[in-house]
């Protein structure tokens, strides 16, 4: 006997209907029987599932960290939604239905925008939901219900057309992999200018233009969702580099503070113990974390998977192109989304274009230009990260990361029996043809000329268990992983990225490249390093441009200081405020360079910044020097003035202007942009009051250390919820200022020990 609601009948048909007339038929069934009363409605489609409440407990140890203590997958989907709706309410939903495609019929016209595209997105996810195994949907489906349930508990704290009619579709579209048409279409608009003869500025670059916003000469006002130096630190020790004899692994993300992490601990006994980062809104790490016996973490790693056709259209058919000798219609989807307008609802329809190749971006000059992507389409990733979580070995670990669902992000790994690995993971083409990048488009007049099949997973490049006993990663290329066994660049096809080390990775490799043994909590206080790599390298010249021309009265007092300065960014130091004012204008009066997907920082304009810039045959030592002194003189003066003038001294300390200014909480931050070198990164903005105010950068961190039980500690930088009434808004924000990190209970001794508060999802709701 089937005991299960309605609509998880009709889920379980799903799952063995791959058709998208179920989904369809679906979602007619839902809005017919949604034209009566709500919640009883969505009650009786089960999409309210109140029974998972009682096969699901809720511990929140201090700093408001959710435990969660679940039966099984589908109650434990449940309490993590229900914790996240509890910590970030609507901003869950507005997630859920903005994947539906549905955020103008509640938002108004303003944002549709991505409404059309989330509609076939969504329908991918309704297709592919059958395929999936039963332990993904019954995650997906718990989550989806917990949504729902805190939804009908809790409908005062949302708009009244937030209702809870979520399914586990839903939350499975939110991990089916879409590429960036938007910014493939950028690309061949730049590339038909050019060919036209028009001049393109390296500032129409949008990479460009973020970098602007990080200056302090940018303003207030400049807040871009991308910033040149997003990505993250990554370390693992083996057990020959610690004083415990376990492996260690350390996460480090920079992203912006608004970026979402979620932190907290999902427990099915038997079946699922994982620690980590769940990112807001769904079920699936996607930072990592670690279990009882291993733990991953991702860093960005930029590979060039994706590359722009240009296919010849078809003259005598419209809508037509020509491919393999045949003329092929183009696929047209006509998508209407609706809108709200007024106490209305006006519509809005678009056609989208596509081939079987990939959509199509772009149509001018005869031209059919088309975008090909392996993360397209892409929907076994929140299966892959589960089997990732659930791993018991590096052997397992592996077999989950060979499904290849993930199409980009370095991996590095540590467990219990003492690996440490790393891979550059990518779903990377075998191209026929030189790779098109970021500047053009590739001509195609048949299958010999376009990609077929991705390098193998095991054929990326992966270290384990090296010589020197670590592996890290700071969002450069693989090459020098470990320096000890450097991969070589000539074993790798010219759609690889070539060897590159920026300044953030050369402190990284100062700080860990050595015989010295660590414990953890020294390894904690090795990642909130204070240092700016940058000044190391160019102060001196820097003191002797000044020194040169010289100087009297002021500008010589200021360079005598900057000559004494300690090169770090630690907020009681001085120093650092005068050089980085100093750098950004040396860096704008300097010689403009073409942007490109790898330029951030000192790579984008080398020649011009520095005296020996980097070079693969000095890795670790260069870029060095100033290639223009008399400029850097310059620009010196001015900074002295512009510090002065802005801060009111130019010996200001770093912390009285460099500020975590969070909820209640205003206090002195150390670190900086990883771009000056510090591994320690912080982005700001300037505020109104003239100080510089973290908006990004380190975020959820934590270091773990893999003994009979895991040992960790973690720090969310801002707290765990955005809620500004809750002690935990910012209750982690003096902490995370002071360079220190909370311990974290993953035992059930610790739980206890640690425990604030347990309870049942509702139980809240009876005590009011």
């Amino acid at each position: 006997m089937d005991h299960r609601t309605p609509v998880a009948g009709l889920l379980a048909r799903a799952r063995r209907t791959p058709t998208r007339a179920f989904g369809r038929a679906l979602a007619a069934a839902l809005l017919f029987a949604l034209l009566s009363p709500l919640p009883a409605t969505a009650q009786r489609l089960g999409l309210i599932e109140p029974e998972l409440a009682e096969r699901v407990e809720i511990r929140r140890t201090e700093y408001g960290v959710p435990h969660i203590l679940a039966e099984d997958l589908r109650a434990g989907g449940f309490g993590l939604a229900y914790v996240q709706l509890e910590d970030y309410g609507f901003r869950v939903v507005r997630g859920l239905v903005a994947v539906r495609g549905e955020l103008g019929r509640y938002l108004g016209h303003d944002s549709i925008g991505g409404d059309f595209r989330a509609r076939l997105t969504h329908a991918r996810a309704v297709d592919t939901y059958h395929l999936l195994d039963a332990d993904t949907r019954d995650v997906l489906e718990g989550f989806a219900a917990g949504v729902n349930h805190y939804i009908m508990l809790h409908p005062e704290e949302f708009p009244e057309w937030v209702q809870p009619i979520f399914t586990g579709h839903d939350v499975h579209a939110r991990d089916i992999g879409t590429v960036n048409v938007f910014r493939a279409r950028r690309m061949v608009e730049r590339m038909l200018r050019k060919q036209a003869g028009e001049t393109v500025a390296a500032e129409d670059d949008e990479r460009v233009l973020a970098l602007a916003a990080i200056r302090p000469e940018a303003g207030p006002d400049a807040t871009y969702p991308w910033h040149p130096d997003e990505g993250s630190n990554a370390w693992a020790f083996a057990p020959s580099r610690t004083k415990s004899g376990n492996a260690i692994l350390v996460r480090n993300p920079h992203l912006s503070w608004s970026a979402g992490y979620y932190e907290a601990h999902l427990t099915v006994p038997g079946v699922l113990n994982f620690y980590g980062d769940f990112r807001i809104g769904g079920p699936f790490t996607v930072i990592g974390g670690f279990n009882e016996r291993l733990g991953f973490s991702t860093t960005n790693n930029y590979p060039d998977t994706d590359e722009v056709y240009a296919l010849d259209a078809d003259p005598e058919r419209p809508d037509h192109y020509l491919f393999d000798g045949a003329s092929l219609p183009l696929r047209r989807e006509v998508v209407t989304v609706e809108f709200r307008n007024g106490d209305a609802l006006g519509t809005e329809t678009r056609e989208l274009w596509s081939t079987a190749l990939g959509p199509v971006v772009a149509r001018e000059g005869g031209k059919v230009y088309v975008l090909r992507a392996p993360d397209e389409g892409e929907w076994r990733s929140g299966m892959q990260f589960l089997r990732m979580m659930r791993a018991q070995s590096l052997e397992e670990w592996k077999d989950a990361m060979r499904m290849h669902a993930r199409a980009t992000s370095n991996f590095t790994y540590a467990d219990a029996d003492g690996n440490i690995f790393y891979v550059w993971n990518t779903k990377i083409p075998v191209l026929p043809h030189a790779p098109g990048g970021d500047t053009t488009a590739i001509p195609a007049a048949g299958s010999d000329d376009i990609w077929t099949h991705y390098v193998p997973w095991d054929s990326l490049p992966q270290l384990a268990n090296p010589e020197g006993g670590y592996v890290r990663n700071e969002n450069d290329p693989f090459h020098l992983t470990n320096l000890n066994e450097p991969f070589d660049a000539a074993r790798y096809p010219a759609n690889f990225p070539p060897p590159r080390l920026r300044l953030r990775s050369q402190l990284s490799l100062e700080l860990i490249h050595n015989d010295e043994k660590f414990s953890l909590e020294e390894i904690v206080r090795l990642k909130h390093d204070y240092r700016m790599l940058l000044a190391d390298r160019v102060k001196d010249d820097l003191v002797r441009a000044v020194r040169a021309t010289q100087p009297s009265g002021e500008i010589a007092r200021a360079i005598d200081f900057i000559a004494a300065w300690d090169n770090t960014t630690a907020p009681e130091s001085r120093g650092g405020v005068l050089f980085e004012t100093w750098w950004w204008r040396y860096l704008e009066t300097g010689e403009k360079a073409e942007a490109t997907p790898e330029s951030a920082g000192f790579e984008a304009t080398p020649e011009s910044l520095f005296r020996e810039p980097w070079s693969i045959e000095k890795p670790t030592t260069t870029p060095h020097g100033l290639a223009d002194l008399e400029r850097a003189a310059e620009a010196f003066a001015w900074a002295v003035e512009k510090t002065r003038e802005r801060y009111g001294a130019w010996d200001v300390a770093w912390g009285e202007v460099h500020r975590a200014r969070y909820g209640d909480v205003d206090v002195p931050v150390g670190g900086c942009d990883g771009i000056l070198g510090c591994f320690r990164v912080m982005w700001f903005n300037d505020a109104e009051d003239g100080k510089r105010v973290v908006r990004g950068g380190d975020g959820w961190t934590f270091a773990v250390e893999f003994g009979k039980t895991p040992r960790a500690y973690t720090i969310l930088a801002y707290g765990q919820t955005n809620d500004p009434e809750s002690p935990h808004f910012d209750d982690q924000v003096e902490m995370f200022a002071r360079g220190e990190m909370k311990t974290i209970a993953f035992t059930e001794r610790d739980i206890r020990r640690k425990l604030i508060r347990s309870y049942k999802p509702g139980e809240e709701v009876e005590t009011r």
